[in-house]
């Protein structure tokens, strides 16, 4: 089926699952274009390798389960899921790292939970979790994105690092990025002498992830047109980020956290309202548990922003919504039920 078949059918009926997948991956793609652009092929090898891993690790899981492979293949599950894993690591991590993010992922997270419908955490989420509490230094490396050092590495460069032989150039090309920089090293400057003259700061947050976040901000607003996402999530979410951070914005001190907008395209905000926290099957279900999920997201992901020790905090914000979404659920069932006459 092309793709023009594929829109015309979704809008005359409920799409599959494999379809929205499908769209879900076509919706990825500004976003994922931008980043190949401002980091360079490594972004690209992490999607194909981590797509290889998933289905690979899928296939396996299910045939020890005793379980059809096809439909489960089919549905193009683990290759979101290992899209979505991949846009959130460093464009040079070694082959192992991608691969043990994608264990986890899919066979601890998603797998061994019952599969597609059944697993209470965000897999891909998972999966960035583990990698960045077991290394956090490999997770913390970054490629420079263009227009902060003279040009990206070439791919000879690349490949051994991805092969896990890291070439001595590279250490030219990888750094902090600028949520990190910016939570770790400004120490008492305020923002404007902080960010004056650092090559990691673009005209409104961190160099490229302020274009970054506008592909996936239109990737996600592709998804709200299509109807696969409702707006509740995506809105609340931003909206109590951009609240907290107007809030505790004095004009850019030395104790200031970044503004509003510095924290909207900054980081994984965009991928994580439109792509990460909509996930159905670990989000509540009603529109009205929505908008507290997203609240709660946007709430935890500036207080670790602003006070934690990880720099985005999008992961563990989600996670721990996760966990808190059938208690949402539950306890506006009951007061429903209350008001019920």
């Amino acid at each position: 089926m092309n793709l023009d078949s594929l829109l015309l059918y979704s809008r005359k009926r409920t799409p599959s699952t494999a379809q929205i997948m499908q769209l879900v991956l076509l919706a990825l793609i500004p976003g994922t274009l931008v980043m190949t652009w401002y980091f360079g092929a490594g972004v690209l090898i992490n999607i194909l390798w981590l797509t290889i891993c998933s289905a690979a690790l899928e296939a396996v899981t299910l045939a020890c389960r005793q379980k059809p492979l096809r439909p489960a293949l089919a549905d193009y599950s683990a290759v979101v899921t290992a899209v979505l894993l991949a846009l959130s690591l460093p464009p040079a991590v070694p082959w192992w790292l991608g691969l043990t993010g994608a264990f986890f992922a899919i066979v601890i997270a998603k797998q061994l939970y019952g599969g597609l419908g059944t697993n209470p955490f965000n897999p891909a989420m998972v999966g960035y979790a583990v990698l960045l509490i077991a290394f956090p230094v490999d997770m913390t490396r970054w490629i420079l994105p263009i227009g902060t050092a003279e040009s990206l590495p070439a791919f000879q460069n690349i490949l051994p690092q991805f092969l896990g032989q890291p070439a001595e150039t590279m250490d030219a090309f990888v750094g902090a990025t600028a949520l990190d920089q910016f939570k770790q090293d400004r120490g008492s400057l305020t923002i404007a002498e902080y960010w004056q003259g650092n090559p990691l700061y673009g005209a409104l947050a961190g160099q490229g992830w302020e274009w970054i976040n506008v592909g996936f901000l239109l990737g996600g607003l592709y998804l709200l047109y299509r109807r696969l996402i409702t707006w509740h999530i995506p809105f609340s979410m931003l909206a109590s980020l951009s609240l907290l951070a107007l809030v505790f914005y004095d004009g850019g001190s030395s104790a200031s956290h970044g503004s509003p907008v510095f924290h909207l395209f900054s980081g994984a905000a965009m991928l994580g309202a439109f792509f990460i926290a909509t996930d159905p099957v670990t989000a509540p279900a009603t529109n009205t548990g929505k908008l507290y999920y997203g609240a709660l997201i946007g709430i935890l992901v500036f207080a670790m922003r602003s006070t934690g020790n990880y720099p985005d905090g999008i992961a563990f914000a989600v996670l721990l919504a996760n966990f808190a979404a059938p208690a949402i659920d539950y306890g506006l069932r009951n007061r429903t039920t209350r008001q019920t006459p």
